[in-house]
C-alpha cells in the first residue's frame, strides 16, 4: 500500500451521528459514531471536535497496512496539528509496529495548511460540569469520587449500539451519576483482519475515546473532560533504537500535553481536557480506592469482561491474566485478604502459586518485558509487595511470600514506598479540581 487517505466525514444532525471515511489504495472504510441526546451540532465547537474524532479515529484503519504516507487532501491542519497527528500514529502505534516488525519512523503526514486561529472562548457556566470517561476500574472510580465534591459530573461511556458491558454498568450504577453515551460502529473489515490479510494490533484507543468525549462534552453542554490516566502510564515497556515503546502512550503525559495544545488551538477553551490522576501513582490510587467500600463488589478491571464477542465475555474476574494479577497485587496492601478473595470469586491470584511467573514479570524479577497491559511500573509493584508482605493476614499468601523472598534486598525501603503514596510529577489539574495534596 502506498498511502492512507482521509476521505472526509459527514454529520447527520437529525440522527446525531458522525460518519468518518478513509481509504487505502482502493479499499474503503467507514466508521460511524452516534451521540444519543446530543444537541448543538451546528455550533463551531462541534465542527472542530468532530474534526478531531475524524483525525484520531483514522488510526484504526491506517494500521491495516501501515503505508509510509498519510494524505489529508480535504482536511487542512493548523500549525502544530500535523506534528501531533504524526506523533499519535508513530508513538501511539509503537507497540503495533514493534510486534509486527515495522518501522514507522519515516511516516509522512501530507495535508494543506489551515491559516485560522482558535475559536473565541465561550461563556462559562457558574458550576463546573465535566464528563468523566468511565471504564469501571479503580482508576475511573477514584476520579469520580475526587471530582464529585467540587463539580457536577456525568459519566461518559463508549460502546457498540445495543451492547453494554456489565463490567462498566455495575459500578456506573453505584455512582448514581447520569451517563452520557457514544455509540461506535467500527468498519466490519477491521474485525476480519486475519481473513482479509490485513495487519492487526494495538491502537491508541484512549486517544480516540478522548476525542469522542470532547465532542460529547460540546454536544451536551459540558465544559471539561476529566480523564483517569495515572503517573506511571507514561512509563514505557521497552526501548527500540532511540524510541520508547509504550502500550499506554495515549494515556501518557506526552499525549495529554499534546492533545491539550491542539484543542486550545482549535476549540479556544470550549472544553478543558486533563487527567485528574496524572500525579497519582497506582499505589496511591489503590489506597484511595480501598476506602470506597461501596464499589468493592461491583468493579471489574479484567479485560475479559470487555471482549467484543458477548458469548466470550466474562461477567467476573478471570483471576489468571496480567491485569487480574496486577490489581490483586496493588490492592493487597490496603484490603484484607478475605475481601480480595471475595472480589476474585473465592481465590485471588496471589493464592495461586502457578501464577508466580506473571507476578515476577510485574516486579521485574524475571528479565521479561513489562506486560503489554495497563499495569503499573516495577517500582509500584515492588512497593506493593513490601507493604502487603508486612500485613499479618498475608503471612501465608504463597505468591507474596515467594516474591518477598525473591526480591530480598531489592524491596524498596519505607521512605521510597512513602514517596509513592504521595502525588508526584507534573500535572494539568486546574485549582478548582485540586485537593489539598495538589495545592502544596
Amino acid at each position: 500500500m502506498s498511502a492512507f487517505r482521509y476521505d472526509g466525514y459527514d454529520v447527520d444532525m437529525a440522527a446525531g451521528a458522525l460518519t468518518c471515511r478513509y481509504s487505502l489504495d482502493g479499499r474503503s472504510f467507514a466508521e460511524r459514531f452516534a451521540f444519543p441526546g446530543g444537541a448543538g451540532w451546528d455550533r463551531p465547537e462541534a465542527t472542530e471536535a468532530a474534526r478531531w474524532v475524524f483525525l484520531l479515529a483514522g488510526v484504526s484503519y491506517y494500521k491495516t497496512a501501515a503505508p509510509p504516507v498519510v494524505e489529508l487532501p480535504g482536511t487542512p491542519l493548523r500549525p502544530g496539528e500535523a506534528d501531533f497527528l504524526r506523533s499519535f500514529y508513530v508513538d501511539g502505534l509503537g507497540e503495533f509496529a514493534y510486534r509486527n516488525g515495522l518501522d514507522l519512523s519515516g511516516l509522512r503526514i501530507e495535508a494543506p495548511p489551515l491559516d485560522a486561529g482558535p475559536l473565541p472562548p465561550p461563556a462559562r457556566a457558574a458550576e463546573a460540569r465535566p464528563l468523566v470517561p468511565f471504564g469501571g476500574g479503580i482508576d475511573s472510580i477514584v476520579t469520580v469520587e475526587l471530582v464529585r465534591p467540587v463539580a457536577e459530573p456525568s459519566l461518559f461511556v463508549v460502546g457498540r449500539p445495543d451492547d453494554r458491558f456489565a463490567a462498566i454498568e455495575r459500578p456506573a450504577a453505584v455512582t448514581g451519576l447520569p451517563v452520557v453515551r457514544a455509540e461506535r460502529e467500527l468498519d466490519p473489515q477491521v474485525l476480519r483482519s486475519r481473513e482479509l490479510g490485513l495487519l492487526n494490533g494495538h491502537v491508541p484507543v484512549t486517544g480516540i475515546i478522548s476525542a469522542l468525549a470532547v465532542l460529547a462534552a460540546v454536544l451536551h453542554g459540558r465544559d471539561a473532560v476529566v480523564m483517569s490516566n495515572e503517573w506511571s502510564s507514561s512509563a514505557g515497556n521497552l526501548v527500540v533504537g532511540d524510541r520508547i515503546v509504550n502500550h499506554q502512550w495515549s494515556k501518557s503525559e506526552a499525549f495529554e500535553a499534546g492533545f491539550r495544545a491542539v484543542l486550545a488551538g482549535s476549540l479556544g477553551g470550549a472544553v478543558d481536557y486533563f487527567s485528574r490522576l496524572r500525579p497519582y501513582t497506582e499505589l496511591l490510587i489503590a489506597e484511595r480506592f480501598a476506602r470506597l467500600d461501596g464499589y468493592h463488589r461491583s468493579f471489574q478491571s479484567c479485560n475479559r469482561g470487555f471482549h467484543i464477542d458477548p458469548a466470550r465475555r466474562l461477567d467476573h474476574w478471570c483471576g489468571q491474566c496480567d491485569k487480574c494479577c496486577f490489581i490483586d497485587l496493588i490492592l493487597a496492601p490496603f484490603l484484607d485478604a478475605a475481601t480480595l478473595r471475595d472480589v476474585f470469586g473465592g481465590r485471588e491470584p496471589l493464592d495461586d502459586a502457578g501464577l508466580l511467573p506473571r507476578f515476577e514479570v510485574l516486579v521485574g524479577a524475571s528479565g521479561d518485558t513489562k506486560p503489554w497491559e495497563c499495569v503499573g511500573d516495577v517500582d509500584e509493584c515492588r512497593a506493593a509487595v513490601a507493604l502487603a508482605a508486612a500485613r499479618p493476614d498475608r503471612a501465608a499468601t504463597p505468591v507474596l511470600r515467594a516474591l518477598a523472598a525473591r526480591l530480598g534486598a531489592d524491596l524498596p525501603p519505607p521512605a521510597a514506598v512513602e514517596r509513592l503514596l504521595r502525588p508526584v510529577g507534573a500535572h494539568f489539574v486546574p485549582d478548582a479540581y485540586a485537593t489539598d495534596d495538589l495545592l502544596v
